[in-house]
């Protein structure tokens, strides 16, 4: 093969796969593969059956491993013992979608001018392909390399069942290093190399005061109102204006960035207008760009996810609700344990509220990884080679579980290429994704293989 890959050759390949490209994207995404919904297994066996059919077709071979949970779908091209490895991670489960909210079907995959409307199209479904089919290409023109694929799907219910799964299949999985197509860029006109990510603790807490809801008239003033206790709760466990968390002793292990990493911060292109057109947000807490990427990068945060409880019909029911939930997580930085973070949360809302009930919930460890090196050098080579544009190194506020599994059962490094943007909606209503994106990553990472076939074993 030739020192460097014709780029030309692969926008080629890639123009001439786009329909098939579109057609399988929305076969999967009409996959309503919702982790979180037990009613969805049935779904979540098709989404694992349907990429199985997608690797074998694109050459792999594929097989399913059960877990305790969800199964995983792993596959190769290539086994042979003089070729580097890389395994390419990605996950094909999804978040809930409320219909009513969408602009169109969530889970009916609409496209118009390029885009790519429904739910996991960006995350993680429409990276998932392209990372495929430029496997495909660098496959089929002789790329010195193997390939493997691990396609997870419980991602979204924090991994609870991948790390057991990879270990008793360490033999079957292992690999030189992990390249994960998970991430967002800052923006789409500055791609973005994530370098580490967030962890995470939730809870919901949870108050019964009485039997059933009662007359506020006739016992308003003497009982008691579980919303409102849990709203003080809330107040008490951190300023809902600054985002600054009371809870004693949780910024205690915070890992602060280093004055060069936030320099890189801002040189990334993050601007707060940006993020606010993005995330469609009218004001935000902060008004420096470089204080604002810290924050959502490399700071600990404590979010109200949802309160639940009294009356949630259409006017005003006078009533004194006799139940009340909240559900919090906390994102947390390098150094922070969600044990020891549990603790200290559980020890706090017993200490204000005795009588409630705590649940622990999903937790992830933060991950922080290294942006120098062959492998990010690989990485922002293939990014910049693809897209034109010099990638900035950051961080990423969100969380991947699997990223701290494979780092400690598989023991190599694990590297982030992803293709999404802020508008692209991760999580959000409306998700979706683009043949801009898809089509540069397809080139993206037949020129990473071609580039890591390179390094020395």
């Amino acid at each position: 093969m030739k020192t460097e890959l014709d780029l030309d050759l692969v926008g080629k390949y890639a123009t001439s796969v786009r329909h098939e490209y579109e057609q399988a994207l929305k076969k999967l995404v009409d996959i309503p593969s919702v982790s979180m919904d037990p009613e969805k297994k049935g779904d979540i066996r098709k989404a694992a059956e349907y990429a199985k059919e997608l690797l074998e077709k694109a050459g792999a071979k594929a097989q399913i491993l059960e877990t305790k949970g969800n199964p995983i779908v792993v596959a190769e091209m290539g086994n042979d013992p003089n070729h580097p490895t890389v395994t390419i991670y990605n996950h094909i489960d999804v978040q809930p979608a409320d219909a009513a909210e969408w602009n169109s079907p969530p889970f009916e995959m609409s496209i118009a001018d390029g885009v790519y409307r429904g739910r996991g199209s960006t995350d993680d479904k429409g990276p998932a392909l392209a990372a495929m089919y430029g496997a495909k290409y660098a496959r089929d023109n002789g790329v010195p390399i193997n390939i493997k694929f691990l396609w997870e799907l419980e991602e979204e219910i924090g991994s609870p069942n991948f790390e057991e799964c990879i270990k008793k299949n360490e033999k079957l999985l292992a690999t030189d290093s992990v390249v994960v197509s998970d991430t967002i860029w800052v923006s789409r006109e500055k791609p973005a190399i994530a370098y580490g990510l967030r962890g995470l603790q939730c809870a919901m807490v949870k108050l019964k005061t009485g039997a059933k809801d009662v007359h506020s008239g006739l016992t308003g003033g003497l009982a008691r109102n579980p919303i409102g206790e849990l709203a003080q709760l809330i107040s008490e466990c951190y300023d809902a204006r600054t985002g600054h968390c009371h809870i004693p002793g949780f910024y205690d292990d915070v890992a602060k960035p280093s004055d060069a990493e936030l320099d890189n911060f801002v040189a990334s292109g993050f601007t707060l207008d940006n993020f606010k057109k993005s995330h469609e947000l009218v004001s935000l807490r902060q008004c420096d760009a470089r204080e604002g990427a810290e924050r959502i990068w490399a700071r600990p945060t404590f979010e109200v996810h949802g309160i639940v409880g009294g009356y949630q019909g259409p006017g005003v029911k006078t009533i004194v609700p006799h139940y009340a939930e909240m559900k919090v997580s906390m994102r947390l930085v390098p150094n922070q344990n969600p044990a020891k973070i549990w603790e200290l949360f559980e020890k706090f809302v017993k200490s204000k509220c005795p009588d409630a009930t705590i649940e622990r919930e999903g937790s992830l460890v933060p991950y922080i990884g290294e942006f120098k090196g062959p492998y990010a050098d690989a990485a922002k080579k293939a990014m910049h080679h693809a897209f034109g544009k010099e990638p900035a190194f950051t961080r990423e506020g969100g969380s991947i579980g699997a990223v701290v599994s494979m780092t400690n059962v598989l023991k190599c490094p694990v590297l982030f290429l992803g293709l999404s943007l802020p508008e692209h909606g991760y999580h959000a209503i409306n998700e979706n994704f683009d043949w801009q994106q898809a089509f540069g990553g397809m080139k993206m990472f037949v020129n990473y293989f071609d580039q890591l076939s390179k390094l020395k074993k």
